[in-house]
């Protein structure tokens, strides 16, 4: 089988795996038969999609001390439209806040109700998320995110967020 072939198979499967509904992901993908890297198990647990899903985890878990020990201090996060969260965070603390101020506006209802197969680019990793939370006066949200998280030593150093319903976001979230 050719390296082309491979690597369009290999695509093709992850395309796959992302649009399959309940259907994981492979752990992990090589670009050629019977490769597989030579690492520890401690080097495997700050691999990106091992970051990024205990990221993912302790966010539906609520657990803020690993939230904390994952997000760096200077992370730059990109929050899509143009409601009052929108824009770039440049540090743990405005995330934080953020979060902590959504779920004030939510009254405590935001959840991360769904996490899909996670795919690779490097220290990059997507995923298409669903989102739901309600407001006290009845507004509702339920929406599809994909999430780009970009990680180094081990923290998400960047995320960047793409939203499947701008409208629905802004709405909810307001000014």
């Amino acid at each position: 089988m050719s390296q082309n072939h491979v690597a369009y198979r290999w695509i093709s499967l992850s395309l796959l795996s992302l649009l399959a509904v309940g259907q994981p992901a492979p752990a992990q993908v090589y670009p050629s038969a019977g490769h597989q890297p030579n690492q520890s198990a401690n080097a495997l647990t700050n691999q990106p999609t091992d970051i990024v899903t205990r990221f993912l985890t302790a966010v539906q878990r609520g657990d803020q001390a690993q939230l904390a020990a994952l997000v760096a201090p200077n992370i730059h996060w990109s929050q899509p439209g143009r409601h009052r969260f929108s824009g770039l965070k440049k540090s743990s603390q405005e995330v934080f806040q953020m979060v902590g101020i959504m779920m004030e506006a939510s009254a405590g209802t935001l959840r991360l109700t769904d996490v899909k197969p996670l795919m690779v680019n490097g220290n990059q990793v997507a995923c298409l998320v669903h989102w739901q939370a309600v407001q006290p006066g009845g507004g509702t949200l339920d929406v599809d995110n994909i999430d780009v998280y970009t990680v180094e030593d081990g923290k998400l150093v960047a995320a960047t967020i793409f939203s499947a319903d701008l409208r629905q976001e802004d709405e909810f979230w307001g000014r």
